[in-house]
């Protein structure tokens, strides 16, 4: 990506030069406060150092780094894919360039299929406004915004006309996508994020798509150069987040969530977690943006992605990539080696030491309560009602430290284990 536009200064290194900010936007960014620290961050030396010449990773090398101090803003992207199960640390550079290959062709395959049924897909333009009535009757007039493009004939498959109704609502959510940065300037590089996630839209139909998942997308978009390596990554990122964009008439799929906070403040903070009951917020819905988009509101773009991979790191399983290619041995791995332990996060190590290793909170919920208890003052003195803890919550856009906020989620989930255990 090309440097323009306004940079910020960061630790003697122009972090902020890798994702530009456009000028006329400078004043309404959170400031960033992630700096690259010598020693501490993934440098990209550090990184290439990690593998042996046949190109086995030392990913606990790698996760020890990460969780000192995040991934240096050059090579974000190819440490992602390993982070979030792409592929195996224990593979060769031979046999990752084989599987990577196989992927690129299958997306574009994948990618084809879908342009045969909206000719825009691929074509570097987008939809914003809807192309099919939703009885699935053409609309009968065009439209520039449509880049002149529309249902032609009735569509009498309900999976193909629930796709096509979403497109453009998707384009809508590309248009207001980090638009600050000066990356999405480029209509092509906003076309790319329609693509991937339309994609993933036709084949995902259980899930579909939810406001979120664009939020989600586009850092993928920015840090991989190609556009399936980009949809691979933020496939992987889904495994972990879809149940969160589950919906149905009745409920959302992140109140499982929302739930698990719940019962982490009523532990570790009663009286907090009164406070909220009593302002009939014991559903702990102001907090659905936090784990849906997993903070991208509440820190700078660089910020965000530095939390995402402190929290990627800390959860990791070396499991991931083998429980994703062969999910009929997931239940087979022996967790218990010594050595094994050692590769896993130190969150996630926590839960199979103690053999609590099946389905558990997420480090996710432990980040919004350590962002609960810094404002637990305010919240206890000030909040007289939902509105109030919207707004205190709402003052901690930019002013929160992606380190600090992991380190006292940390703290909290050791309370919360412990006090627990004794109940």
């Amino acid at each position: 990506m090309i440097c323009c536009g306004y940079m910020w200064k960061s630790g003697g290194e122009d972090l902020q030069g890798f994702y530009p900010v456009r000028s006329e936007c400078v004043a309404d960014v959170p400031r960033t406060r992630f700096k690259s620290r010598a020693g501490k961050t993934l440098s990209a030396r550090r990184w290439h150092a990690a593998f042996t010449e046949d190109g086995h990773l030392d990913m606990e090398r790698v996760l020890r780094r990460i969780q000192r101090g995040g991934i240096h803003p050059s090579i974000k992207g190819e440490v992602w894919e390993f982070l979030l199960g792409g592929y195996d640390p224990d593979s060769t550079f031979e046999e990752r360039n084989i599987l990577r290959n196989h992927r690129r062709e299958q997306y574009y395959a994948w990618k084809e299929e879908c342009r045969q049924m909206v000719p825009l897909i691929g074509s570097g333009k987008f939809v914003t406004m809807a192309v099919v009535a939703e009885d699935g009757q053409p609309l009968e007039e065009s439209s520039v915004e449509n880049q002149g493009w529309l249902v032609k004939t009735a569509i009498t498959d309900k999976r193909l006309l629930q796709w096509m109704l979403v497109l453009s609502q998707i384009g809508l959510d590309v248009v207001r996508t980090d638009r600050y940065l000066s990356f999405y300037e480029n209509e092509s590089n906003q076309a790319r994020l329609w693509d991937i996630l339309s994609i993933y839209t036709w084949l995902n139909p259980d899930i579909g798509y939810v406001q979120g998942m664009n939020d989600i997308c586009s850092p993928m978009i920015i840090l991989l150069e190609d556009e399936a390596d980009a949809f691979w990554c933020f496939e992987r990122a889904m495994r972990r987040l879809r149940e969160n964009f589950r919906t149905t008439a009745t409920s959302m799929g992140v109140q499982t969530q929302l739930g698990m906070l719940s019962q982490v403040i009523k532990t570790v903070d009663p009286r907090l977690h009164q406070h909220l009951e009593d302002l009939d917020g014991g559903e702990y819905l102001f907090a659905i943006r936090m784990l849906m988009v997993l903070f991208r509101r509440e820190f700078s773009f660089l910020d965000a992605l530095y939390l995402w991979e402190l929290m990627w790191a800390m959860e990791y399983n070396p499991n991931l990539f083998a429980s994703y290619e062969k999910p009929e041995n997931r239940g087979n791995f022996s967790e218990q080696d010594p050595r094994l332990l050692k590769k896993y996060g130190k969150f996630e190590r926590k839960y199979v030491k103690s053999g609590q290793n099946e389905q558990h909170n997420t480090l996710a919920v432990f980040v919004v309560a350590s962002v609960l208890e810094t404002k637990n003052k305010r919240l206890l003195k000030e909040a007289k009602g939902l509105d109030d803890v919207v707004q205190i919550l709402g003052d901690i856009a930019g002013n929160l430290d992606a380190r600090k906020a992991c380190k006292e989620a940390l703290k909290i989930h050791e309370k919360f284990l412990k006090k627990a255990n004794r109940q």
